[in-house]
């Protein structure tokens, strides 16, 4: 996971949604990237006055996903981070499904899952040794932005002017 990678996954989750302050990481606690993405997500939003908590979920049965979806519906997180845990990977219809029914915006690590459904993506899922995240252009077509700004009004979301801007 590129250094440069999960800030510029908050920082576009901030951009749309600027007033959001609290934000979350929905992840298992052995994820081979754990603690990078835990530090790099805190670096992130501690830029414009943000927090982010950790949510943990265990590895088992898929109601597991539950528990921490409780958690953040319960902190009242803005929104929240899924980087690519492999463990996750079969969950990724039941994130979907619990992240538009307490609309709750989230980013994720690849296309499929905004593809499936989720708000949207930023990252590269063959990110070799030799690339450079700053040199990854930002995929901000017209298609995904109003696909975007859709999600947000069909929930009830507030997202940025800039957003809006792009989508219409």
């Amino acid at each position: 996971m590129g250094g440069e990678i999960v800030p510029k996954q908050f920082g576009l989750l901030h951009e749309l949604f600027p007033r959001a302050t609290r934000f979350g990481v929905l992840m298992g606690p052995s994820y081979v990237w754990f603690d990078r993405v835990v530090t790099d997500a805190k670096s992130a939003v501690a830029t414009f006055g943000g927090q982010v908590d950790t949510l943990l979920h265990a590895h088992g049965p898929e109601r597991d996903i539950d528990a921490p979806f409780a958690e953040l519906v319960q902190k009242r997180l803005d929104a929240f981070f899924v980087p690519n845990d492999a463990r996750l990977f079969g969950r990724r219809a039941q994130i979907l499904t619990l992240a538009s029914r307490h609309a709750i915006p989230a980013i994720y690590f690849s296309r499929d899952w905004a593809g499936a459904g989720g708000l949207m993506s930023y990252g590269h899922p063959q990110l070799s040794r030799a690339a450079k995240p700053a040199s990854i252009p930002d995929a901000s077509s017209r298609a995904r932005n109003l696909q975007t700004y859709r999600w947000c009004r069909q929930r009830g979301l507030n997202s940025s002017s800039t957003l809006q801007r792009l989508a219409l």
